[in-house]
């Protein structure tokens, strides 16, 4: 069966569902941006998803990615995330290099569409600030950076913040870069006790160049903690 019925495309070409069927849609567009995982779910590279058809498709990748061998066939999860329904699609292929950074997919099918968070996350422990323009906690304070992916993070601190509260986080995931920093809207509070929350927080307004960056330092903060391990 080819992926575009597997996922009902809004194209002819999906078939109608049969009464009483329920039929979940997203619609797949050339430049979605995936992350390419092992089947035990190690990074390897992000992607853009290019030239899909039926059960093939490429990945041009634009992240760091661990050496394979010349003509290796490697099976993978591929996750990617629909910014126009605000859904995650979760696929499984066989991809193998070309050159120029670009992988060949093949025998791709639709493991499942959910609604949770698409991004692959990065659980760390780093310390951060943040820095808010108005209200109670106006000025720059620490927190802690719990974990971070392409589209946000998550961050500890003992100062309240609300949901739809925005500021600026700056975090230095590797010693060897550059700081990153990012402008940021709460979206969920959880309090762990007296003067200890929790934020999960979207990232706004980042450019493609931005999530390069953030990806090639979360890749290469994964790569150095494993070989940590």
């Amino acid at each position: 069966m080819g992926i575009f019925h597997l996922f009902g495309r809004k194209a002819k070409e999906a078939p109608a569902p049969q009464a009483g069927e329920a039929q979940e849609e997203l619609e797949i567009y050339s430049g979605m941006r995936v992350e390419v995982t092992t089947m035990e779910g190690r990074l390897l590279f992000v992607a853009k998803l290019l030239g899909l058809h039926d059960d093939k498709a490429e990945l041009h990748q634009y992240s760091e990615s661990d050496e394979f061998q010349e003509g290796e066939s490697i099976h993978v999860r591929i996750r990617g995330y629909s910014d126009h329904d605000r859904k995650a699609v979760y696929m499984e292929g066989r991809i193998s290099p070309m050159p120029h950074h670009i992988w060949q997919v093949e025998e791709l099918t639709v493991a499942r569409i959910g609604n949770d968070r698409a991004f692959f996350r990065l659980d760390t422990n780093l310390d951060a600030t943040v820095t808010t323009f108005s209200g109670l906690n106006i000025g720059e304070k620490p927190c802690k950076l719990l974990n971070i992916s392409v589209g946000g993070a998550c961050i500890g601190s003992e100062y309240v913040h609300h949901k739809g509260d925005k500021f600026l986080l700056k975090v230095k995931l590797l010693e060897d870069r550059p700081a990153s920093a990012m402008f940021c809207q709460v979206l969920r509070v959880i309090e762990r006790g007296e003067s200890n929350y929790e934020y999960g927080c979207q990232f706004l307004e980042l450019t493609e160049e931005d999530e390069g960056k953030i990806t090639q330092n979360i890749f290469a903060a994964q790569r150095k903690n494993r070989a940590r391990s």
